[in-house]
């Protein structure tokens, strides 16, 4: 939720008061003169942005590659919002200081603040558009996005190696925290216990996988006889 807002704040706040600056130099232009601070402004600017953009890297690069996923699929992919969040946000920090350095060269080679004002409303289009991709992915997560099928077929696998699971009928794994999943299936158990018994068994199932750190918890129903069961 907070990294909701944080992109709604942050990206769309910024894109607006970008784009409303640098229409506001098209109709009411402001030729500018210490060129000089600016460049150092935008300097200083790219080499914080840049650290805090490689240590984002440092973080994802290792995660994707145990998943065999590239890097830009999995921050569009990880149940980490924060990362999600700081590598997008540094990412379009950077190409828009770049686009904002190149405006202000051209506006000190032409004469014209143009190409200045042209620079704020791109890097406000490059905001909203970062903006959206945040808070859709965001959304996802918060209405119960499932976990990588990946992990689901890993989980159906460990199931059927419980020595007290016969077969597995019905699963969902639904992210609700930074790597963090809650499960819900269908189990057959192994034997013909009494009901007593079997809910026993089903709630000391439910302790085991929760057991896990990744997960945040688990309830299981028993399978009904005629329902199919799951393929890894």
């Amino acid at each position: 939720m907070w990294s909701l807002f944080a992109a709604i704040g942050l990206f769309v706040a910024g894109a607006a008061v970008s784009v409303t600056h640098g229409v506001t130099e098209l109709i009411r232009p402001e030729p500018a003169s210490d060129f000089i601070v600016g460049y150092v402004v935008l300097a200083v600017s790219f080499v914080l942005e840049g650290t805090s953009f490689l240590r984002s890297v440092r973080q994802a690069k290792p995660e994707a590659e145990s998943m065999d996923r590239d890097l830009i699929e999995h921050v569009l992919e990880t149940s980490d919002p924060t990362l999600r969040a700081v590598f997008a946000e540094d990412s379009a920090a950077l190409i828009g200081l770049l686009i904002a350095t190149a405006g202000l060269a051209a506006h000190q080679l032409t004469g014209s603040p143009t190409p200045d004002a042209v620079g704020s409303i791109l890097v406000g289009v490059l905001l909203g558009v970062v903006a959206i991709v945040l808070i859709n992915r965001n959304r996802r997560f918060l209405v119960g996005q499932e976990a990588d099928p990946r992990l689901r077929a890993a989980t159906i696998q460990a199931l059927m190696k419980a020595p007290e699971v016969a077969r597995v009928t019905y699963l969902r794994l639904e992210i609700v925290g930074p790597r963090m999943v809650f499960v819900v299936g269908d189990v057959d158990l192994t034997g013909d216990d009494t009901e007593s018994h079997l809910a026993l068994r089903l709630r000391a199932l439910e302790a085991k996988i929760c057991a896990s750190p990744a997960v945040a918890g688990a309830v299981l129903s028993l399978s009904a006889p005629d329902e199919p069961t799951l393929e890894p």
